[in-house]
This record gives C-alpha cells, structure tokens and sequence, in this order.
C-alpha cells in the first residue's frame, strides 16, 4: 500500500461553479461511483470527496487511474462529453502529495474560507459512505483518522476555527445570537446569487426554524429548496414574504433598495424584525430603522467581523502547518513500517517453524513439566532473537532504506519458500 495513493481532483480554484455543479455527487451518486471504481479499475480502497466547491477522487492503487476515474464520473452523471472538461481535473499520482493533499483539504488550508468549518464533517460523511462500501481499507482508515485527531489539534491549540469567517457565515452565526428567543424563527432568503446561496447552506447550522427562499428564477429556488426541505415563495410574492418573516436576508440585485419603510405600511410590527442587507448596491433602505421594530445589519458591519475572524485564522496558518507536518510525518513512518510487516510476520512464522521443528525432537522424552520449560524457554529465545532484526527493519524503514534489509532476511530465511508453505497449509 505504501507509495500507491494518489488522487483525481477538481475545485473551485480553476472551476467555473457551472462545471462543478455537473460533477457534484449526493450519497448514492458516490456509491455508484465507488462501486464502479472498484470493479473497473485495479484500486483497492477509495474515497470520494464531492462539496459545493470540489469533487475529488482518493484512491490506492499501483496504478494510475486518472483517465478511467474521469470516464466513470462521466458515466454516473450521464455526462458523454466529460472529456471536454477533462482539464479541470488535477491528477494527484505522487502519493505524499495526495497525502499531503487529503490533509490540507480536510483541515481547511485549501477551503474557499479559510478554516471552513464545515469541511471536516464533509470528509467524515465521506469516510462513512466508503466504509459502508466496504471500500476502505487499512491504509484510508489510519490516514482519516490521523486527519481526524490532527484537526483536534488544530482546534485546541490554535485560533484557526475561531469565529466565522465568510459573510454568509457570520450572518448565519449572528441570526443565531438574534434569534435565540425565537422558539422557531421564520428565515427568508431574498435572492440566490453566490452569498445568498451560501447563506441557505450555511442555515443548517440553526436547529429549529423556518426557511423561506425567494428568487427570480423559480428553478434554482425549488432545487435548493428541495435539497434542504425549505420552502420557496414566488418573486412576485415577496413583500408578503418580507412581512411573514422573523428575519429577513437579501442579496438580490437591484438598481435601487427594494425593500423600504413602504413596504411595511401600516402593519403593525408586533416583535422585533432582523433585516440583513448583503447586497451591492444596496437593496434595503438606509432608514428602514424608522419603522418600529425593524433593525438593518448592513454587509459592512457583517464584513469587519469576518475579516477580523479570517484575519486570526490566516495569521494561524503556520502554526496549523507545522502541526499538519508533524501528522503527515507520523503517518508515514508508519506507512512505511506497514510496507514491512509482512516480512516481519514471515521472519516470525520462520523462526517459529524452526522451534517447532527442534522442540519436537525432544518433547517425546519429556514430562509435563519439562515440556511447558522448554516450550517456554524456547519461545523466550525466539523473541529475543528476532527483537534486533525487527528494530532494525523499522528504523531502515524510516531511513527509506528497508530494501536491502528485506532482501538479506530473504536470502537467510527463505521467506519467500516459507510464504509459499504456509499458503499450500491454508
């Protein structure tokens, strides 16, 4: 397994979102795609890692599968041109750069907001779906949960996940505060471009309320709508929309502000209103707080408080890198003794074969007693025999040099004649 990780991988940094919606898989497209992986190509664990802004493919295998993984994508998601998208896709085939890869992307270095707090439970959902696949293997399951104890580490020991660092996010996070009270708070969304979309996503972190979207196209409303089981409300509905809700999010273009003191008339505003503007321009009036009962948080107040969370986060990354380093360097020390084992389980099963022949030579001239000393005293030997030999193949294996260590026990051993023995016995 050791050297034979590698990964295919697309993302939002060279992807326009039109294509990465196109690859995007829900659970049981990566099932498929896992199945199909598995039966297609020579790969013997996998993980698909598929968000709003990648669609990644890790895998173990002595061969490289970028080609094959492209074309299977193309096949769960009916896409017969997928080639011509075929220079979004990265392909990752030196194994400690997808090692190194999985780790950044897991602990949030390569996030669209840095320190995303979401990707962490992306990757476990991901780690999930594969092992109900029977798909994950030794190698997934030590390397995830490496991740996994890293980004404890990342938590506890640095300001990398503090405070909310995206707008939809810190708007989320400060609905949250507002609407503590709020047994459950109605939410409507106002327009679907990138922050209000990312704002509806970010709203799963609020455990009991009511989300209303609203947008000009209809289509992208109901599929967001129907991800989340929120409710849409037509375009033309809106003001009565605005009047329903609790809280009220807009990111809609517009030339002028849309919503005004008009738009609440005479209605009596019986508790308070949140209103957050996160439009350019703006597209809730200034003066909207004239209106008793109504208050605006505009997107300046929003963004400072992002940039100052994002600002500690960045100023973090060192930190989080030494720790990410310190991982990796973990993991690969025992990868790389991974690659050993088996000869140690031969060496083992060599000189066990040896005691067993000896003893038995003797076992028939002795009693009880005798015969538990001497399997006793020779067992005692064997283990203080092949201890050195072992120590010494592990630190070869850090060193990188644990061939010419294997070919010597080989050599002294015949252990590729002993391996061969005990698979005739099974």
């Amino acid at each position: 397994m050791h050297n034979q990780f590698k990964a295919v991988s697309l993302s939002y940094k060279n992807t326009p979102v039109d294509v990465r919606e196109m690859v995007a898989f829900d659970e049981a497209q990566s099932k498929q795609l896992l199945e199909l992986v598995e039966d297609y190509a020579e790969i013997s664990e996998a993980l698909i890692i598929s968000t709003c802004n990648r669609t990644e493919v890790y895998y173990s295998s002595p061969s490289d599968h970028y080609e094959t993984i492209i074309k299977l994508i193309g096949v769960v998601k009916g896409m017969s041109d997928i080639s011509a998208h075929k220079k979004y896709f990265s392909n990752l085939n030196e194994h400690k750069q997808a090692v190194q890869h999985l780790f950044n992307v897991s602990i949030g270095l390569e996030a669209q907001v840095v320190g995303d707090l979401q990707i962490i439970n992306q990757i476990k959902s991901a780690y999930q779906i594969a092992a109900d696949q029977n798909i994950i293997g030794p190698f997934l399951h030590r390397l995830l949960h490496t991740i996994f104890f890293t980004n404890k580490r990342v938590v506890q020991e640095t300001a990398f996940r503090d405070g909310a660092a995206s707008v939809s996010y810190a708007t989320v996070e400060l609905i949250n505060e507002l609407t503590i009270a709020h047994e459950k708070p109605n939410i409507l969304v106002l327009g679907l471009g990138e922050i209000g979309e990312d704002v509806v996503r970010n709203l799963e972190h609020i455990a009991e309320k009511e989300v209303v979207i609203c947008n000009r196209s209809i289509e992208k409303a109901n599929a967001l709508a129907e991800e989340f089981d929120f409710t849409v409300v037509p375009f033309e509905n809106y003001e009565q929309a605005i009047l329903d809700a609790d809280v009220i999010i807009s990111s809609v273009r517009v030339e002028s502000p849309l919503i005004t003191k008009e738009t609440f008339g005479d209605h009596k505003i019986l508790s308070h209103k949140y209103l957050f503007d996160l439009s350019m321009p703006r597209s809730i009036d200034q003066d909207i707080e004239e209106v008793n009962g109504l208050l605006l948080y505009n997107i300046d107040g929003i963004q400072a408080k992002a940039t100052e969370a994002l600002d500690r986060r960045l100023a973090a990354i060192p930190d989080v890198k030494a720790i990410i380093a310190e991982a990796v360097d973990e993991f690969g020390n025992w990868s790389k003794e991974m690659e050993v084992s088996p000869v140690i389980n031969k060496l083992k099963n060599a000189l066990e074969d040896i005691r067993q022949a000896e003893i038995s030579r003797y076992l028939k001239k002795a009693n009880d007693a005798e015969a538990e000393l001497l399997d006793k005293a020779t067992k005692n030997m064997m283990q203080k025999i092949i201890k050195l030999p072992v120590l010494q193949l592990k630190a070869a294996c850090k060193r990188g040099e644990a061939d010419s260590l294997i070919e010597v026990l080989n050599d002294l051993f015949n252990l590729e004649e002993q391996s061969e023995k005990i698979k005739s016995k099974g």
